[in-house]
């Protein structure tokens, strides 16, 4: 019998409260980080505020309001969804908005696996769910949806809404400040912080992020990590989430080549990529989840498979145990 410890589920193990900033960009912009955890994004405009992702809980979305209500009393009037992923949208109801959009795409996926996906972010990523318990009854729905691109005018402020292609997630969208130069990625792109790539689109990704690069940002609020101020923190968010996204791809694509299984193509992509990439936040935590929706992927899997919590931790026995 094996001496060996058990590895705890995916990040149950993680307890460790986070430091939050509270960074401002510009008079309009706002950016909620917590050295990794999600972040959150607040627009101020002339006569409202929209909100960019809700944090995990309203309990925890109060956090966010307190710190909004210490720069503008405007009306928080819209919440945006960048994505479907119940650590993103769960607080919604602390806000009180009038309007929650959404792409069509991620309210598709909301019908889709909605639910499934609100169980297993829950089970594989307790800190992040605390007092779970404040979240009303059923999913966090969409009022307004949209494809491809919508504006919105908060007063002289505009505000665009843009799906630039498939990565994260089939519905991703970003917020772009056309006159400041100021985009919020969702988790399109991270800084320092390990892409979570379970429901991905590996072959689009990349290209993905070519088209936020092409908006030419000088400012850009990621999915997790500090927020990027200059063009040069930028570019780096995009080019270290770009390399890292390539490279779970060539290794995986390669070890299928080779005729390796799940397990051997996760052990040899992990052994590639912890030198490069250990250090990054919940590394351990992603890494099972992106190497099988990737496997998947180039296998046979053109669209990502539903989480479950029952999936979630066969994967990680399989993989990690």
């Amino acid at each position: 019998m094996s001496n060996t410890p058990t590895k705890a589920f995916a990040s149950q193990a993680d307890l460790e409260e986070k430091q939050v900033s509270f960074t401002k960009l510009s008079d309009n912009a706002y950016a909620y980080t917590a050295e990794g955890d999600p972040n959150t994004g607040i627009i101020i405009g002339d006569d409202a505020v929209l909100v960019l992702d809700t944090q995990a809980t309203p309990i925890m979305a109060q956090d966010v309001i307190r710190r909004i209500r210490e720069v503008t009393d405007k009306p928080i009037k819209y919440v945006l969804l960048t994505h479907y992923h119940a650590v993103r949208v769960l607080g919604a109801s602390a806000y009180g908005a009038e309007h929650i959009i959404a792409s069509q795409d991620t309210r598709d996926l909301i019908v889709e696996r909605g639910e499934q996906d609100k169980a297993s972010e829950i089970g594989r990523f307790p800190r992040l769910f605390r007092n779970v318990e404040s979240v009303p009854a059923g999913l966090t729905w969409p009022t307004i949806t949209f494809s491809g691109k919508m504006t919105i005018w908060l007063g002289s402020l505009e505000v665009q809404l843009l799906q630039l292609g498939r990565g994260h997630t089939k519905g991703d969208t970003v917020a772009w400040l056309p006159q400041q130069k100021i985009l919020f990625s969702g988790d399109l792109v991270e800084f320092d912080a390990t892409p979570y790539a379970g429901d991905a689109y590996f072959k689009d990704w990349p290209q993905t992020l070519d088209n936020i690069a092409a908006l030419q940002p000088e400012k850009l609020v990621p999915g997790r990590g500090a927020a990027l101020t200059t063009p040069a923190e930028v570019a780096a968010g995009l080019q270290g989430t770009r390399d890292f996204i390539a490279d779970v791809y060539a290794n995986v694509k390669a070890g299928v080549a080779a005729g390796q299984d799940l397990n051997a193509v996760y052990k040899s992509t992990m052994a590639a990529m912890a030198p490069k990439y250990g250090h990054w936040v919940i590394f351990q935590h992603c890494m099972p989840f992106d190497v099988t929706r990737c496997y998947d992927e180039v296998t046979q899997y053109p669209d990502p498979r539903i989480w479950t919590a029952e999936r979630d931790v066969q994967m990680w026995k399989a993989l990690e145990n």
